[in-house]
């Protein structure tokens, strides 16, 4: 008894840090997406993409270099980090495509599928448990996200691309939970640098344009600003399950409606308030009492 109690209490203890640490996250990507958006009115959502990562190779790679075991990894831990890569770089390209045709409001609203896809696919692929606090978290999470983004619902070109990144940012996030309980985070981070700049690399050759002094500081910026928020997110999926943490992806709007505001000015309006409220308590709502 007292160890069925015990253990319920690591758990519980386990699933609460992976959530505050998917929060830390959330808060901090918009951060990495704002300077994007700002670079992408002088440089291609492909070179960005690709810029992002080689950046953050930049941080990541001196850390993993100096640390104790360096990069270990089994042949059978190679496909789940492939995938999560392959899926994150081509979420990452398709997204800036969208937010370079569309209003970014619009192109949140059909990207933020990815929690409600991500969820289900963890219940069939990963086989967790769909419980009601799960539920009620993915839908409080998109109902605050609606109110927030308020698309139009028309649907071009650039909704195409950001619906398609919202499905494979759904994949992603599964295969975070497979590479992250079967790798250590620095190895998991690095190896989705390296593989996200290979495999860019041959389309940012063909975008390529040689950023200014600025330009490359801002660079710098959101790659680290990516290292920073990638690394918590994996280090959150080692200890909570992805149904539990793709609810999470909503608290994004909460640090870009405060970035918006302090950056261009654009007070959020009461409806923004409200949506981000709710989404706020879809997030309280997976941490359950002891």
């Amino acid at each position: 008894m007292l160890g069925g109690r015990l253990t319920a209490s690591l758990t519980r203890s386990r699933t609460l840090l992976g959530v505050g640490l998917m929060i830390v996250a959330m808060l901090v990507v918009p951060l990495a997406d704002g300077l994007a958006k700002y670079l992408s009115t002088s440089y291609s959502p492909v070179f960005l993409s690709w810029a992002r990562y080689a950046a953050g190779t930049v941080f990541v790679l001196p850390v993993l270099a100096f640390a104790r075991g360096g990069l270990r990894l089994r042949p059978a831990q190679l496909p789940s980090q492939v995938l999560r890569t392959v899926f994150l770089a081509a979420a990452m390209t398709l997204y800036f495509m969208a937010i370079a045709r569309v209003p970014l409001a619009d192109a949140l609203g059909a990207y933020f599928v990815a929690p409600i896809v991500a969820t289900i696919l963890a219940v069939l692929v990963l086989r967790e448990r769909l419980t009601r606090r799960k539920a009620l978290a993915v839908g409080l999470g998109f109902a605050g996200a609606l109110l927030v983004v308020r698309p139009t619902g028309v649907m071009d070109i650039g909704m195409a691309y950001a619906l398609a990144a919202g499905l494979l940012m759904a994949g992603y996030l599964v295969a975070t939970r497979m590479a992250a309980t079967a790798s250590p985070p620095f190895v998991t981070l690095l190896i989705q640098y390296l593989l996200g700049t290979l495999l860019l690399t041959p389309l940012a050759v063909v975008a390529w344009r040689t950023p200014t002094a600025e330009a490359l500081g801002l660079i710098l910026g959101m790659g680290l600003c990516s290292a920073a928020s990638h690394l918590a997110s994996i280090h959150a999926f080692r200890f909570a399950q992805a149904s539990t943490l793709s609810p999470l992806v909503y608290v994004e709007l909460i640090s870009a409606t405060l970035f918006g505001f302090l950056v261009f000015g654009d007070f959020p309006s009461v409806l923004t308030w409200l949506g981000i409220a709710v989404i706020v308590l879809g997030g309280l709502s997976l941490i359950e009492r002891r």
